[in-house]
């Protein structure tokens, strides 16, 4: 008997197109965007997203829906060969070429896109003239019942006149129009809708083009029966997560400001790292950047926390690491932030590579995703090199020997780690700057100022004492730079300076990362001693923990838990002292040892007669 052979493709083609419907898309504005890469990459300066509302009965109530979209641009069109290939799945021109510079790939954008939507997707382009334009198409219901196996032959066909009446600048000599209709999976069922959920999105995929005037990207609707009147009609702007750059789309005051500024420096906030992949190297930038002192203060007339002001909440739609593809954004990645934490909105982390690094960060097709490099937000990559003697680079070498794809990167997973702990460190300094208040007694400092004023009444003298013979506002530039260092933003270090001096204190705590397992550091600066504590020593969480009464627990069980805990914590803290003795085989060093613990406990000893009797007073 005769068989069919027919049904027996290995790709199936109605098969194979309606499992493509369901290839990823996180929604319309995903899907839109793969349009708008071919625009960009054809050198358009203007794409328009045109969307055709239709009234519907629906419910017996007359409402509007998405009837049809267009992407429209002014690039360079395509012949009648690339408009074919271009609605062929898999067979676009970055799969031909196999070049990776530009921001396609795979050649599945155009028709992937348009089908995750609609079940109609028609395309016009034109070389020159645009009444030579040729069309083009794909249509579900043809492919569904056979009628359509092979893309067909590009011809002339004219341009509708419902696109041009709509387009800002009628058709360019050159260009292309894509137009869906029959949507049936859009999640937003209005063009309103639409662009409201598209426009910060646009605005942050494409905002490097934006931001140095390389293209335009106009977002309108109207009714199908009078595109000549538009219901909305705004150009997209500039959506910068790092908050670094100027007239973007961040609401007020930071519209045409910064919101951010470069961590931990302007001069240092790149760091870019060659990566061998493939026998290439390739380059792999990382940009930093952490909230303005400004951009986190309460509302000055009615006291809102930023994080409820308007900025705030842009922020917070902009939290996560920001992945750049080819100066496009692929997504921000959430796997990096604590979302139960409204403070991550405030920091920025943007990792940037080329094309040639796709399959190393694991780039989907549909350019949503860097599936490898979200992996490697689970990767504690300080743990790792504790495993390799403390070397990050002997841990790198240990992983691309096991074949393991996070190898090569794992200097850059170290180092966005190890920035985004710094940033979360000197965040949490703003925040308990800006809580600081006044106690009914005196502060530490002070009292520990009180007991240094009396040594000096005794004859003893430190180093620092000399620095306090300088002018103030030199002691203030001192010590505002040594707080700038610490993290602190420039306004924020100079306050602190200022109240620090103006008040006669001797000391001020701060809290970061330090090197080298020191508990703290001490430094002087200005006549001011500077003690820091190692906010990444297990005594920091362990003693000071409640250092922030808001962290204290309500229930009393937990509460005696919390001091049981400090108590076993300075306990191994005096047993890791005693120890230290013990280990000085050399009986001089040994003494010397003891002769430092005894001057310390005489130290500790007049200081807190000082707090002992500000307690009985």
């Amino acid at each position: 008997m005769a068989t069919d052979v027919s049904t027996y493709d290995i790709v199936p083609t109605a098969l194979a197109v309606k499992a493509m419907r369901d290839n990823g898309y996180k929604n319309a504005a995903y899907a839109v965007a793969e349009l708008m890469d071919n625009s960009i990459q054809a050198e358009a300066s203007l794409v328009e997203l045109l969307c055709a509302d239709e009234e519907i009965v629906a419910e017996q109530r007359t409402r509007r829906r998405i009837s049809q979209v267009a992407v429209l641009d002014n690039g360079t069109g395509m012949d009648s060969a690339t408009l074919q290939r271009a609605l062929q799945f898999g067979n676009g021109y970055w799969a031909e070429t196999e070049q990776h510079e530009g921001m396609g790939r795979f050649g599945m954008g155009l028709p992937s896109a348009s089908i995750s939507q609609c079940r109609r997707v028609e395309v016009w382009s034109w070389q020159g003239n645009p009444e030579e334009a040729l069309y083009s198409h794909i249509d579900l219901k043809r492919i569904e019942d056979g009628e359509m196996r092979e893309v067909p032959t590009p011809e002339p066909r004219p341009l509708p006149d419902l696109w041009r009446d709509a387009s800002a600048s009628g058709f360019a000599e050159s260009g292309t129009l894509v137009v869906w209709s029959l949507i049936d999976r859009c999640l937003w069922r209005t063009s309103k809708a639409l662009i409201d959920n598209s426009e910060e999105l646009i605005g942050r995929m494409y905002r490097y083009w934006i931001d140095r005037g390389a293209v335009r990207i106009r977002l309108a609707s109207f009714m199908v029966n009078d595109p000549a009147t538009m219901q909305s009609d705004i150009e997209a702007r500039p959506n910068d997560p790092l908050y670094l750059m100027e007239h973007t789309s961040c609401p007020e005051p930071f519209t045409d400001k910064p919101m951010f500024r470069p961590f931990p420096s302007p001069e240092h906030h790149e760091e870019t790292w060659k990566v061998r992949f493939r026998d290439e190297e390739h380059e792999v930038k990382v940009r930093l950047s952490i909230a303005t002192e400004e951009a986190r203060a309460q509302d000055p007339d009615d006291g809102r926390d930023a994080g409820s002001r308007p900025h705030g909440g842009h922020a917070k739609r902009n939290a996560g690491v920001s992945v750049v593809r080819a100066g496009r954004e692929l997504e921000l990645d959430l796997g990096w932030i604590n979302t139960y934490d409204p403070r991550e909105r405030w920091w920025g982390v943007e990792v940037s590579f080329d094309p040639g690094l796709d399959d190393l960060f694991g780039v989907s097709n549909n350019k949503q995703f860097a599936r490898n490099f979200a992996e490697a937000a689970k990767i504690d990559a300080e743990a790792l090199a504790k495993e390799h003697g403390g070397s990050i680079t002997q841990a790198r070498i240990a992983l691309e020997e096991e074949g393991d794809p996070i190898g090569p990167l794992l200097d850059v997973i170290w180092y966005v780690e190890r920035n985004i702990r710094t940033m979360r460190q000197q965040l949490k300094k703003q925040a308990e700057g800006r809580r600081r208040k006044r106690h009914s007694g005196k502060s530490p400092e002070e009292r520990a100022t009180e007991a240094v004023r009396r040594r000096q009444e005794e004859g003893h003298k430190g180093r620092s004492d000399a620095e306090e013979e300088k002018g103030s506002e030199e002691r203030k530039a001192e010590l505002t730079d040594q707080l700038e260092r610490d993290g602190h933003d420039k306004k924020q270090a100079a306050e602190l300076a200022a109240e620090t001096i103006d008040r006669g204190l001797k000391y001020r705590i701060e809290t970061s990362p330090l090197e080298a397992g020191a508990f703290f550091s001490v430094h002087s600066r200005g006549g001011v001693l500077l003690v820091t504590l190692d906010t990444e020593h297990p005594a920091y969480d362990l003693l000071l923990g409640a250092k922030d009464p808001a962290q204290l627990p309500d229930d009393v069980e937990q509460l005696k838990s919390k001091l049981r805990s400090a108590q076993e914590g300075l306990e191994m803290m005096l047993f890791a002292w005693a120890r230290y003795e013990d280990e000085q085989v050399v009986a001089e060093k040994r003494r010397q040892a003891q002769n430092l613990r005894h001057d310390w406990g005489r130290m500790a000893e007049s200081f807190l007669e000082v707090r002992d009797g500000a307690n009985g007073a």
